[in-house]
């Protein structure tokens, strides 16, 4: 129960902030806290609430709002939504709910660290060429479509799903993993890389969504590339394709030929590199599948 004379100390709080101009969002969210209003809202996260993972959640019947790390979280009709976590996420994250009564709850959440695949390298990174005004015009292009592609956000319910593997075989290359030259870290791993011996070997969607991106001429790093948006700001990317199935607007559902695996763009040998982006924040895959079947 609230005592009243908390209800009374956290109004003049409010009405104190007020008078001064203060920031009345952040000051509802405190005295909410201080209420215990926060243990009282129960989201029923559900996921991988840890570095790369993510959390499907249920608003509570008055919570009009939702937002993560400063930005807003749509809320499905159904009251669900959807959020994630970084590679490096903070072991602390803050979903942010703003109440029918135009209080705010700030409801802390736990994020487990993982233990990463490093490798050290006594050598310094290998000194490269400077990159060619012409390569980097190019590049330019390539990062404004993949930026402008993932920006756009359908209407799907792919993120609902339990994804599936887009393709069975041998991890060759793990997410997160990460190489420090005597002490400097190398850019870290963003994706599953998965080899089936050879190219061309067809590759399937993970879950439905909308095709946003469909790189029929290769893309210098990625190659023949293709992404998927599969609502709420989840998207994924298949690199290195050798041919792609689909076009930029096609619906597809889970478990839908899309491609064929290649070695396209810079790769050593045949493979799909598979990377999942929630917004800004880079995901686990195999976090969203579970482990690769075996046999």
């Amino acid at each position: 129960m609230i005592r009243p004379r908390w209800l009374a100390a956290a109004g003049l709080v409010l009405a104190l902030g007020a008078a001064f101009g203060a920031d009345l969002g952040g000051m509802r969210a405190r005295a909410a806290d201080a209420l215990g209003l926060s243990h009282q809202l129960d989201f029923a996260l559900t996921g991988q609430l840890t570095q790369g993972g993510y959390a499907l959640g249920q608003a509570p019947r008055g919570v009009r709002a939702l937002s993560f790390g400063g930005k807003p979280v749509p809320l499905a009709a159904d009251g669900r939504f959807l959020i994630a976590f970084d590679r490096d996420a903070a072991p602390q994250a803050q979903l942010l709910a703003e109440l029918a009564g135009g209080d705010s709850v700030a409801v802390p959440i736990a994020v487990g660290k993982r233990a990463w695949q490093l490798e050290h390298i006594p050598l310094g990174p290998r000194p490269g060429t400077p990159p060619s005004e012409e390569y980097a015009r190019l590049r330019a292009g390539e990062l404004a479509r993949i930026n402008a592609a993932r920006s756009v956000d359908h209407a799907v319910d792919g993120w609902r799903q339990k994804f599936i593997w887009p393709v069975h075989g041998r991890i060759s290359g793990r997410f997160g993993s990460q190489r420090i030259y005597n002490g400097t870290p190398g850019s870290y791993h963003s994706g599953m890389d998965v080899a089936t011996g050879t190219s061309g070997t067809p590759f399937v969607a993970p879950a439905d969504g909308v095709v946003i991106l469909a790189a029929d001429s290769p893309f210098s790093l990625e190659g023949r590339l293709l992404m998927i948006d599969h609502g709420m700001g989840l998207n994924s990317a298949f690199l290195h394709c050798s041919k792609l199935a689909v076009k930029v607007g096609d619906v597809v559902r889970q478990g839908q030929y899309i491609g064929n695996i290649g070695m396209t763009g810079r790769a050593t040998g045949p493979h799909l590199h598979w990377s999942v982006k929630w917004r800004d924040s880079r995901l686990d895959p195999s976090l969203l599948t579970g482990p690769m079947p075996t046999g």
